[in-house]
């Protein structure tokens, strides 16, 4: 069951209400060094729930340490396994790409990502994932930063790019809508702490 946060909200006139928020909006209430630690917290947990039996045996896996846990019959060790996905901020002169997604739940707009595929380098999954999703072409691909993203257990890595060629044709269905948007026009953007907003934010600021 994923865990719910007890948190204390006050409104204008400084009334106090509990309420509970998922872990996402409980960066809105505690510190980041908090929200890091609860972040770890919340991967642990899913490592923990869905590792109980032997992936090569079947038999009950037992924890041996806080970040690994030991098969009962044949000594087998597992340790939380990492999901990397990559997001590029596709820049056009002064313009950059932002994509709304089907599975979004608000009427948002973000970056191309996607996750990385077995025998493919993190530069080769941005390249694969904008032509897949997008159908453009781009180049100097560039390295941003990454940021641990519990949900549940991913590692994301962002970079910005340059647009080579191409018209946007969202050939596999994942996105719904998609433009290049300047800095004085963009639309609803997502919210920290993910790394998606702040690549956008350093593009905004005029950082990148």
């Amino acid at each position: 069951m994923t865990k719910r946060y007890k948190v204390i909200e006050k409104d204008t006139e400084g009334n106090a209400t509990e309420k509970e928020v998922g872990l996402r909006e409980l960066w809105n209430y505690v510190s980041e060094e908090e929200w890091k630690k609860e972040s770890r917290d919340s991967e642990l947990r899913y490592f923990h729930d869905t590792h109980r039996h032997c992936g090569s045996c079947g038999a009950e896996m037992r924890e041996s340490s806080d970040i690994s846990r030991k098969c009962t019959v044949c000594g087998r060790e597992d340790f939380p396994n990492l999901s990397p996905a990559i997001l590029v901020l596709v820049k056009r002169g002064e313009k950059a790409l932002l994509v709304h997604a089907r599975n979004f739940t608000r009427p948002m707009f973000a970056l191309v990502a996607g996750f990385v595929e077995t025998g493919e380098s993190l530069e080769e999954c941005v390249m694969r994932e904008v032509r897949e999703e997008t159908s453009l072409e781009i180049n100097n691909i560039r390295y941003f930063g990454s940021q641990s993203w519990p949900f549940p257990s991913q590692l994301m890595i962002a970079f910005t790019a340059d647009y080579s060629s191409g018209d946007i044709i969202f050939a596999d269905e994942e996105l719904t809508q998609g433009g290049w948007f300047d800095r004085e026009n963009v639309p609803l953007l997502p919210t920290l702490p993910s790394l998606s907003r702040r690549l956008i934010d350093a593009w905004l600021n005029n950082i990148i």
